[in-house]
């Protein structure tokens, strides 16, 4: 069952293969879990022992090369390929982007964990004597590891290579689509929706076991503040009905209205928060331990990340390394598409330094604020019995910290709504990549089975809090990481390849600049050219233009390619975007098409005699090829030169065929989409958006 997207508000926009097993395989999950906790528990700790025993080096190994594979191509020659057509700008401003992407990535983990491991490796560290200088300098390198680079990594492998493909290559924005370069077509058979079930799963179960668990801390904060309330079930239901309550207002409002808002909120929150203790704390003890801490963690960044303690067969790498970093691998498919899906326009070097660099950076800021503010409190005013509130809970040690500050009560009291709010945003988030998964990968679906999707998490949550089933499926989680892992792994090689197939594009066909008008040598023709240069044709105009003169010179390039037993077709479409192309193509999948298309721009005021009222157009025939818009106005050429033009990019595109070699890691002609992609009929430039994102 399936609806034309936009189609109505509530039609639904469901991919049944997809949905079903999806729904079916989540509640009977959570129904044998709730059955038989103790058992389902055992059964799940049985199955991760196994996995980080068998699998650690599998997981360390793919996690180093998700880090080396973005490092290379952001700084190689396919770092400018934008994640979209050519002519394509971003969506959104780049503080607004990193806010989002942010809040749906691990702004809860940073809330939990910034204060609690840095002092549970100082009181237990994998090597050396706890409770030393060295214990707590490893702590924090520690944590800068686990935060880092590494976890944002796996994140910004998983979104670009859903962003590359969907944005650039016309494919679904889902898992299946990572699969393309290896399977073809198939990835929209059983194959596909298998992936993509898959991929809703993690989703589901990643974020319902999160949300049990932060309401957790949330419990912990009221406690601390009104300890009338009690640590209880009941009231961690109770906050996660609330939080519920506010992801699906928040979802039904939409990506721009709900996540948007919600996100800016979370980082004017956080860096409030930061400012506070950096300022109230030990500041000069922060900057200096930043300084050290980060330097330490360069210096050690390939020993750590190839360290699996084979020789002493510890169980500390498994039960924080590499359940750290299975965890972000089960969570990657649905932050991964989130970031594919507000990432559209931002060219791959400026996806990888922003989904890399700037967060782990305020990572290390803020476990140097929070983590080295606790152990300056332990280590140098003796505040030692902090170690040992963290270590009974872990979900207390923020407000513990509190403690030694002004203003305690206000900052917890705001701390434990940040801590709501930043999970409303990956509550969100997931409500909206897994309906996008059911969808097909639609970006547009009615409210309701936005919120269907809510509440789901929230019912899920809730019944496993009750049944005490939340640890089980926290390490089934874990546990799913091994398939998405390998899946990642394919889908980076598949992106290695069409990038380099791109690469041989670049080098055959140049970027396309504006042909020279054949204005002739004689009187009155600079005055031609001239008149071209300040006319703004009007929208009939320009209909008739592409309707009459460059239909018909498509027409005659189609009639003589026929002669020669070329197969070529001419269209002209009217909907929903005035258009005319013509299309070359063969069994091989030789696949060229030439397109002119009706764009509008806002009329410019600065020419004499224009009328420059808002909301006035004027209009041009621009030429879109496979990989996007070209960027050049063809109106007012003659028939000669429109045909020269089509015989030009023909021209290209033969040479860049010639030069692809056979040797290729993948056959272009079986995967020739995945070159020239369809660019949607009704996408044009936006000017408007284009000099928001200057300014």
């Amino acid at each position: 069952m399936s609806a034309k997207p936009g189609n109505s508000r509530f039609t639904p926009v469901i991919s049944l293969p997809v949905f079903a097993p999806a729904v079916i395989v989540a509640i009977l999950l959570v129904v044998g879990t709730i059955s038989d906790p103790e058992l389902a528990g055992s059964l799940f700790a049985d199955m991760l022992a196994f996995v980080t025993l068998q699998f650690g080096w599998f997981y360390m190994l793919a996690v180093a090369s998700f880090l080396m594979f973005l490092v290379v191509i952001a700084f190689s020659r396919w770092g400018h390929i934008k994640l979209g057509p050519d002519h394509s700008d971003p969506q959104y401003s780049f503080p607004v982007w990193f806010a989002m992407l942010f809040a749906a990535g691990y702004g809860i983990a940073l809330l939990f964990f910034g204060v609690a491991e840095p002092v549970l490796h100082y009181a237990s560290p994998p090597e050396g004597a706890p409770q030393t200088v060295d214990a707590a300098s490893q702590a924090m390198q520690i944590a800068f590891f686990h935060w880092g680079f590494h976890i944002w990594a796996i994140y910004g492998i998983v979104g670009l290579v859903l962003a590359y493909f969907s944005f650039r290559h016309g494919l679904p924005l889902s898992m299946r689509s990572a699969l393309y370069p290896m399977i073809g077509d198939r990835i929209y058979g059983p194959i596909g929706h298998v992936i993509d079930v898959f991929a809703i799963l993690g989703t589901l179960f990643g974020v319902s076991t999160t949300l049990g668990l932060s309401v957790t801390q949330i419990n912990a904060g009221l406690n601390y503040l009104w300890p009338e309330i009690p640590m209880s079930v009941q009231v961690q239901v109770g906050a996660t009905v609330v939080i519920t309550a506010m992801t699906a207002a928040s979802v039904v409002a939409g990506l721009d209205k709900g996540i948007k808002r919600l996100s800016i909120l979370n980082m004017v929150l956080a860096i409030s928060l930061m400012v506070f203790i950096f300022v109230a704390g030990p500041t000069r003890f922060i900057l200096e331990t930043f300084l050290q801490n980060t330097g330490s963690y360069l210096s050690n960044i390939v020993e750590r990340t190839f360290n699996l303690q084979a020789y002493s067969r510890s169980d500390w790498i498994g039960n924080w390394t590499l359940f750290i970093f299975g965890w972000t691998i089960a969570w990657a498919p649905f932050v991964g598409l989130f970031i594919a899906r507000i990432s559209r326009g931002r060219t791959i070097r400026q996806f990888v330094l922003g989904v890399m660099l700037v967060p782990t950076i305020f990572t290390f800021m803020w476990f140097s604020i929070f983590g080295d503010t606790a152990l300056h409190l332990i280590m140098m005013e003796g505040y030692t019995t902090l170690i040992t509130d963290v270590q009974d809970n872990h979900a207390i040690a923020l407000f513990k910290l509190y403690e030694h500050f002004p203003f305690t009560r206000v900052v917890s009291i705001a701390t434990v709504f940040l801590i709501m709010v930043f999970f409303v945003t990956s509550a969100d988030s997931g409500a909206l990549v897994a309906d996008a998964l059911a969808s097909g990968g639609a970006t547009v679906t009615p409210a309701w089975q936005r919120f269907f999707w809510a509440a789901l998490l929230g019912v899920v949550a809730s019944t496993l809090l009750i049944a005490g089933g939340l640890q089980a499926l926290q390490a089934m989680t874990i546990v799913s990481a091994l398939p998405f892992a390998v899946i990642m792994m394919i889908g980076m090689v598949g992106l290695w390849r069409a990038l380099v197939i791109e690469g041989y594009r670049e080098d055959s066909l140049q970027s396309s600049s504006q042909p020279t008008r054949k204005f002739g040598q004689g009187p009155g023709a600079w005055q031609r050219r001239l008149t071209g240069l300040i006319t703004y044709p009007s929208l009939v105009q320009v209909e008739n233009f592409i309707k009459g003169a460059c239909y018909d010179a498509l027409v005659q390039v189609r009639q003589e390619l026929v002669k020669k037993q070329w197969p070529a077709d001419v269209v002209l479409e009217t909907d929903p975007v005035l258009r005319t192309y013509i299309t070359i193509a063969d069994e091989e999948s030789l696949d060229f098409m030439y397109e002119v298309r009706l764009v509008g721009y806002p009329r410019p005021d600065f020419i004499p005699g224009t009328d420059a009222s808002e909301g006035s157009e004027y209009f041009r025939a621009e030429v879109f090829l496979r990989r996007g818009g070209q960027s050049y106005d063809i109106y007012g050429f003659d028939r000669q030169e429109l045909i020269n033009d089509v015989l030009d990019q023909l021209e290209k595109y033969f040479h860049f065929r010639h030069l692809s070699p056979e040797s290729l890691p993948w056959n272009v002609a079986a995967h020739d989409e995945m070159l020239h992609p369809v660019v949607d009929a009704d996408e044009k430039p936006d000017p408007a958006a284009e000099g928001d994102d200057k300014k």
